[in-house]
């Protein structure tokens, strides 16, 4: 599979990058754990069929100590045993804030009451931004077909 256009190449998107990239550090420098982080690129990035963020995204967890059941079990979170409360809100907060035209509620008030048990302000707006922004990634990379598979931990960073 072949990109349908070189975004790194273009001088509008490379920029546009370089600022998501930027705006993406307060939520890396976040108390919202790492691995909270990555589970919900995951699982984002699953919902939008973005293989291009699922291979940066398994591997980067995988590399730092994800374990291969609790990757493999990201798309069927509901039913694992594997993930804590706290994870699980999160999940729930992403699949919802991702699939907002699917329904007219968007994030309900029983998964927002989750995400307050579970997380202080500052891990809540990292993780409302941190959900924003792998739509965003995942948006770009499915537009313009990215292709996944040659990803290596470490190398956009």
């Amino acid at each position: 599979m072949e990109a349908r256009f070189n975004m790194f190449e273009n001088e509008v998107t490379s920029k546009f990058f370089k600022r998501l990239i930027a705006a993406s550090r307060p939520i890396e420098e976040s108390s919202l754990p790492k691995a909270t982080q990555e589970l919900v690129k995951i699982r984002a990035s699953q919902i939008n069929g973005c293989g291009m963020c699922l291979d940066m995204h398994t591997k980067d967890a995988a590399a730092a100590g994800e374990t291969a059941v609790r990757l493999a079990m990201v798309a069927a979170w509901r039913e694992a045993v594997v993930f804590t409360e706290a994870e699980r809100a999160a999940l729930a907060l992403t699949e919802e804030g991702t699939r907002l035209a699917d329904t007219h509620i968007g994030v309900t008030d029983e998964t927002w009451a989750q995400v307050r048990k579970h997380y202080d302000d500052e891990q809540i707006g990292a993780l409302v931004c941190l959900v924003a922004e792998i739509n965003t990634w995942n948006r770009l990379n499915v537009i313009a077909r990215n292709p996944a598979g040659e990803y290596q931990p470490g190398m956009f960073g």
